[in-house]
């Protein structure tokens, strides 16, 4: 009697399909319990982009428990090939990230991650184009003041930010002793195209600092009573529209009569002994600074600033656009100086002076330059920016087929006959079939992870 073997090759079809559904569920599983193991707690929130030039802006928003983030970005949505570090990468809940090197009036995309998990805006990644080049602009007007949180202390390191109908957006992140301070000469048309037309006395401008877990506060203005305004504590809602500018508001009176005071006290002096010559700022009680002219063009990243000034006189000192805040004394001599503890990237550039006199009145010193690229670098250094580097992309994982065992030969009998080959069609299919549940376990888990 003639026994048919095709069963074998059937049973071997068979354990492969289960092993495919096997893996298969298993694969789709893990994705979801990847999808579902995001903390919605991670998710970036009240995402504002701000500070927008030629060539930057920056990226600011809050997550609900401190996280580690950073931005992945490129010129077009399916080549985000760039990676943007926060200056300061440990977690938590307030972030701000500035994108600099971009083209002027290109547009860029970016996602933000946090805490090692890819977040976009409702399916897409969230875009925003640079704006033009433009000239170098005169105005020299501040905004200023201080956070306080409920309980009376510095707000460290809170997010605050200044809106307008007048001008697009422009942020900042507070002090050790919960101080802010923004230069309005960046201020751009909402539409980008050119400098901002602000009215010192009647463009009114709204302040939000944002705090996230410590909580939020709203201040309205005119530019005449923001610099400073009265301290902002988190948790309040404040109205300095008519708030009376007192002298030490009255800072662009300071600023626009500095070089009139010096020639006041010159006058004063009257150069009628050898021992009283022309006073410099040691003796007037003003600061000056002699590094930089208005509109320099400077071919160095890391240049030196200095100047003269009262002595023992404690000097806030900030460069933008990439905000840089430090404080000075001036020496025993009269004189302060001052370098960037990070490198300057190429382009426009403001640095501001601020201190108080005897008086206690604040005073603001600002001046605008450029720094350009060098025809060969006069010094080298090491910039202490986190480079932009590529993120790894998850790899995707290969189905390895399962070898097919070695069939057993099996002699028949001689009286037998040959045996009948069994039927492969059946172990093809489920193979086939199981093969295909292990690939499309292996795409959705590779999706998921991306």
């Amino acid at each position: 009697m003639k026994k048919a073997v095709g069963g074998i090759p059937t049973i071997i079809g068979i354990i492969i399909l289960l092993l495919g559904l096997g893996v298969g569920v298993f694969l789709v599983q893990r994705a979801q319990v990847f999808k579902l193991g995001a903390s919605p707690e991670s998710a970036p929130k009240d995402v504002r982009i701000t500070n927008i030039t030629s060539a930057s802006f920056a990226v600011n928003w809050t997550t609900d428990r401190d996280t580690i983030g950073y931005i992945v970005w490129g010129e077009s949505e399916s080549s985000l090939d760039n990676t943007e570090y926060e200056s300061d990468t440990t977690p938590k809940g307030i972030h701000s990230i500035t994108i600099d090197g971009l083209d002027p009036g290109a547009v860029n995309f970016f996602k933000i991650n946090s805490d090692g998990e890819n977040y976009d805006n409702n399916g897409i990644p969230w875009q925003q184009a640079t704006g033009p080049i433009l000239s170098q602009t005169t105005t020299t007007q501040m905004l200023s003041g201080t956070v306080l949180t409920a309980t009376g202390e510095p707000a460290i390191g809170v997010l605050v930010f200044i809106n307008s109908g007048s001008f697009s957006p422009l942020s900042t992140t507070t002090s050790n002793s919960g101080g802010w301070l923004i230069p309005l000469s960046p201020a751009r048309t909402p539409d980008l195209s050119a400098h901002a037309t602000i009215n010192s006395s009647a463009t009114l401008i709204e302040i939000f600092v944002q705090a996230a877990s410590r909580g939020v506060a709203t201040a309205q203005a005119y530019p005449q009573t923001a610099n400073p305004t009265p301290n902002i504590t988190l948790g309040q809602t404040y109205n300095f529209k008519n708030t009376e500018i007192s002298g030490e508001n009255g800072l662009t009176s300071a600023e626009l009569t500095l070089p009139e005071d010096e020639d006041l006290d010159a006058t004063t002096s009257g150069f009628d002994t050898g021992d009283d010559e022309e006073l410099d700022a040691t003796a007037s009680g003003t600061v000056t600074i002699e590094s930089i002219e208005e509109d320099e063009e400077i071919t160095t990243t890391t240049p030196e600033f200095f100047g003269e000034g009262p002595v023992g006189e404690i000097i806030t000192i900030t460069v933008r656009s990439d905000p840089q805040t430090d404080k000075v004394t001036v020496d025993a001599n009269g004189n302060w100086e001052w370098t960037p503890p990070d490198d300057l990237e190429e382009g426009e550039h403001t640095v501001t002076l601020s201190w108080r006199d005897a008086a206690g009145i604040l005073h603001n010193i600002t001046k605008n330059f450029i720094v350009s690229a060098a025809s060969g670098p006069a010094f080298e250094s090491t910039p202490s920016a986190t480079p932009k580097a590529t993120p790894s992309a998850t790899p995707k994982t290969k189905a390895t087929a399962t070898p097919s065992a070695t069939p057993r030969v099996s002699l028949p009998a001689t009286g037998a006959g040959t045996p009948v080959a069994g039927n492969l069609t059946p172990t093809l299919l489920l193979a086939t079939m199981g093969l295909g549940l292990i690939l499309a376990g292996v795409f959705v888990s590779a999706k998921a992870t991306n």
